[in-house]
């Protein structure tokens, strides 16, 4: 029997786009960026997070749950489809419902032919003034089913993707429980921006947070962090608020946290790389973070606090 290795270069693509309150056009947009990083030898794309919608957790109301839909539905055979005919891995995002009053926050990862290689259900969930997420979603299983773990890489043709959800990415322990697992690189679609009445000073504090946790988390793994964002302000469906203006700033880093590509907080882009996929063993073998690793002391890491 034949095996094809994978091969140790991966063209990757981060989408990063604005939204539309009508799905046909955020898909439509989205659609076609995809092509075009495909068309420029992107074989991995990533789409960032609740990318169909706008951002709809600004606000607690139950006639978004209309929204939401099964997978499969409409939007994941439309990736599906995509994936299939580009003949790309193609990660997306759906606010899926599992059942009547089960709703999640769900990444869907579609081989080149199509099929559904894998999904993930976001595991933090975030309540904050304009980020109700715990309104809409579930938290995703702690464990499948067949004993996996949640924290449970994708195995694809490009490889096993780590693939976590926005609030994930502030968690170290998500990212290294993906890593233990084998994860080659680990993807973070998002969906974050500023409150717009807050001074400049606070807003690059948050953004440059936000870039730092997870070049951190890049670095104590010793593996590549794909962060697509969103662009564009969108309003307060409430009006109470002057709504939310997503900062971009997607951004791929390699295994030591060095920049590969990084867009800026306006415009809709695509960020392309090539990966070479022994960087990371490389790495690891003059930082050997995962060697050193005291698992005979970590116990009380399981307690929600110390007492």
């Amino acid at each position: 029997m034949s095996h094809n290795p994978m091969p140790n270069q991966i063209a990757i693509a981060a989408i990063q786009q604005a939204c539309s309150p009508d799905k046909a056009a955020s898909l439509a947009v989205t659609e076609k960026l995809v092509r075009e990083a495909a068309t420029n030898g992107a074989g991995l794309i990533i789409l960032q997070e609740l990318h169909a919608t706008l951002y709809f957790c600004q606000t607690e109301d139950t006639s978004v749950f209309e929204l939401a839909e099964p997978i499969p539905g409409p939007t994941s055979k439309r990736l599906a489809d995509l994936a299939r005919e580009l003949g790309i891995v193609l990660v997306g995002s759906i606010f899926e419902r599992r059942m009547n009053g089960v709703y999640h926050n769900t990444a869907v990862v579609f081989e080149k032919d199509g099929t559904l290689a894998g999904l993930y259900r976001k595991m933090h969930i975030p309540d904050d003034p304009g980020f109700y997420e715990k309104f809409y979603f579930t938290p995703g299983d702690a464990q499948f089913n067949d004993g996996r773990s949640g924290f449970t890489p994708i195995e694809t043709s490009v490889g096993k993707l780590g693939v976590l959800v926005c609030w994930d990415q502030w968690y170290p322990e998500a990212a290294r429980l993906m890593a233990l697992a084998g994860a080659e690189i680990l993807i973070y679609p998002t969906a974050i921006g500023w409150d717009v009445t807050d001074d400049p000073d606070e807003q690059a504090r948050q953004l440059e947070a936000w870039v730092t946790v997870q070049r951190g988390h890049a670095v104590a793994n010793n593996l590549p962090v794909v962060a697509p964002n969103r662009v564009g302000t969108e309003p307060d469906p409430s009006g109470q608020t002057d709504g939310i203006r997503f900062w971009g700033n997607s951004f791929i880093c390699g295994p030591q946290g060095e920049f590969l590509a990084r867009a800026d907080d306006r415009s809709e882009c695509i960020l392309a790389v090539t990966l070479d996929r022994n960087r990371s063993e490389s790495v690891r073998r003059i930082w050997p973070y995962l060697r050193d690793r005291r698992i005979d002391a970590y116990g009380d890491i399981l307690k929600r606090v110390r007492d």
